[in-house]
């Protein structure tokens, strides 16, 4: 009865830098949205009123707050036992921040928190490809990596809340400095980052001619090294290529442990299509366990990138725990 008399949730992806609200209806679809500054507000009682004021208006236009279930967060570091942040590194508030409580506070309704990566997964299994399953792996792919892990139809969290952070394997010993403060991590390779790191090494090892050479090696983007693998450079299709191979081996490491229907891809990275899927694939299938090969699925998310992570955000006001959503006519 619920999804009747309350035919809304509303989903917040908590950026650095923006935090996008979405009213979202049972279908998935994005009836209004609004969005406020996350930086502009060092005091979280602040960031609150403001993130209040700006829903009121499209809250009334659903017809106030009565209709809306619940509120979902999606945010680094968030904690979906506790309803907290816990010192997340981009954003401007310090240590554990009781975002639940306060939102609930102000809003007067349920509000579930947890983090950005597990919330495209709830996204994906709630609206996107993965619905339907119950066991896949959500691969994030964009300034760093990230993942959500689905087991038995039930989100991966472990003791703590903070479990799934497959970003942080390490994949080569002593390697590459990650921002975690460990080194070697997958995502210091694999990430949208990582791809630029890749390309400023190769062009500093090797004197071979790169159209990525005619500009500052320090401004080279992984769109950049796109842009050259489209018009056939070879250096940068090796770039793609030494991602591809590098992502496609950590997934069948990953394939160990949860035995998935699927992979799913999501993020920036993505963007680059068959030329990094492919060399992911390949490798994914040489490296896999033979008792799981030709089981998995390696798909890109079927949600539209603009929407991806305020759709997961909302799906976490749905039910507790998530669950998929009904979207048949």
């Amino acid at each position: 009865m619920d999804e009747i008399t309350k035919p809304y949730v509303i989903g917040l992806d908590m950026g650095g830098t923006n935090s996008v609200f979405g009213i979202v209806d049972a279908r998935g679809n994005i009836v209004a949205t609004t969005a406020i500054k996350t930086q502009a507000y060092p005091d979280f009682d602040d960031y609150v009123k403001a993130s209040v004021e700006a829903l009121t208006p499209i809250i009334d236009t659903v017809g106030g707050i009565g209709k809306i279930k619940a509120l979902g967060i999606g945010a680094p570091n968030g904690n979906y036992y506790n309803g907290t942040i816990e010192y997340a590194a981009n954003l401007v508030w310090e240590g554990i921040v009781p975002v639940s409580k306060k939102f609930e506070e102000a809003l007067g309704i349920p509000v579930i928190v947890t983090n950005d990566a597990d919330a495209a997964a709830v996204g994906e299994y709630t609206y996107g490809v993965a619905r339907g399953m119950k066991n896949f792996i959500m691969i994030t792919l964009g300034t760093g990596v990230g993942s959500g892990i689905y087991v038995n139809g039930q989100l991966v969290l472990g003791c703590d809340g903070f479990a799934g952070e497959l970003g942080h394997l390490t994949v080569v010993p002593d390697g590459r400095v990650c921002g975690c403060g460990r080194k070697g991590c997958l995502e210091t390779y694999c990430s949208a980052t990582g791809v630029a790191r890749t390309a400023r090494e190769i062009l500093a090892e090797r004197n071979t001619p790169s159209l990525l050479r005619d500009m500052p090696a320090k401004d080279i983007t992984s769109y950049d090294v796109y842009k050259a693998a489209i018009a056939g450079d070879a250096i940068a299709k090796e770039i793609f290529d030494f991602t591809g191979t590098m992502l496609g081996e950590a997934c069948a490491n990953f394939a160990l442990f949860s035995s998935p229907e699927a992979f799913i891809f999501m993020g920036g990275l993505t963007k680059a299509g068959d030329l990094l899927m492919n060399p992911l694939r390949k490798s994914y299938d040489e490296h896999v366990l033979n008792i799981f090969k030709g089981k998995a699925k390696l798909l890109l998310s079927g949600l539209k990138d603009s929407e991806t992570a305020v759709l997961g955000a909302s799906a976490l006001g749905w039910d507790n725990p998530p669950q998929p959503v009904d979207t048949a006519e």
